[in-house]
């Protein structure tokens, strides 16, 4: 039996492993390799790191921290976590593993814009398309900046990036913008312009991003989805774990869950959706699942 299991390697995932293992604590760890962090082509706000880093690359450093204490990455999907007798099992292809404790670290996954697979993947490379103006909002300061979002949430996302660059345009996907009166007058207060869809013919032009509109063919220097997340927390809910209308875990202070003995840390809880708050969040969360595991035995050598 693990004395944890943690699902997802991720930034949160990883940093939970790191502590858990030099607690001296027997764990495993199950990645599915879909960790949003491996998608980011460099991060400048990540400390430590002044000339930036790929978020790929930060993962491999991490992953070779944890191996070096011993920690067992297997690349698989979880299918299930079974609570008896309060022990959980995590059913991993037809496999069943035990543990006394659980962490789930499986974070989100953003919806894309209706485009080339292959071109999104060269166009999120080369920056011009973003999915976080809190990482790279920096990046795009003083540049022609487009929002692909409708209603409050295209909104925020295009007034937050107004901090960055007068020249914001906010872009509905699928025809009207979706806005109310109240919406549109803080747009056009902060000189937002707004268009309507539908949003085709994405193409890199040149060292721009362009696409279709209602009001013709535009390019930018970077475009923003603002299309929302499927937050990952399937296996959580369906063990029993509380979480809110949109999906996001509900954790206490030390990232418990409503189930005792799942912990959850990262993007799949409500909070700041950045490397730095989800590695905080693990630290919390195997420290907390070392103390839980110490009350239940000792953990003396």
């Amino acid at each position: 039996m693990d004395d944890c299991i943690i699902i997802g390697g991720g930034p949160a995932g990883l940093t939970a492993a790191i502590y858990l293992a030099r607690f001296h604590l027997r764990i495993r760890l199950f990645d599915c390799g879909s960790s949003r962090a491996a998608l980011i082509p460099c991060t400048r706000n990540h400390a430590g790191h002044p000339d930036g880093i790929p978020g790929i690359d930060l993962l491999l450093l991490m992953r070779r921290q944890a191996e070096r204490f011993g920690v067992v990455r297997e690349a698989a999907a979880v299918e299930a976590i079974e609570l008896e007798d309060g022990r959980f099992t995590v059913v991993v292809g037809g496999a069943r593993h035990p543990a006394r404790a659980v962490l789930l670290a499986t974070g989100v996954v953003n919806h894309r814009p209706a485009m080339d697979p292959a071109l999104h993947d060269r166009a999120l490379a080369a920056g011009l398309l973003r999915y976080c103006p809190i990482c790279d909002g920096y990046e795009v300061t003083d540049k022609r900046v487009g929002v692909i979002g409708t209603g409050d949430h295209g909104m925020r996302e295009a007034l937050f990036l107004r901090g960055y660059t007068r020249d914001v345009t906010l872009i509905a996907p699928d025809g009207a913008h979706g806005l109310d009166p109240a919406c549109e007058a803080k747009l056009d207060e902060a000189g937002i312009r707004h268009v309507d869809g539908p949003c085709g013919g994405w193409a890199i032009e040149g060292e721009r991003l362009a696409l279709d509109t209602a009001e013709g063919r535009q390019d930018f220097d970077s475009i923003y989805p603002a299309l929302g997340s499927h937050i990952r927390s399937e296996l959580a809910v369906a063990a029993g774990a509380r979480a809110s209308d949109e999906g996001c875990l509900e954790v206490d202070d030390h990232q418990r869950t409503s189930v005792p003995g799942l912990f959850a840390a990262g993007d799949v809880v409500k909070g700041l959706d950045q490397i730095s708050h989800a590695m905080g969040e693990a630290g919390v969360a195997a420290t907390a699942i070392r103390n839980l595991l110490a009350e239940q035995r000792p953990l003396w050598r």
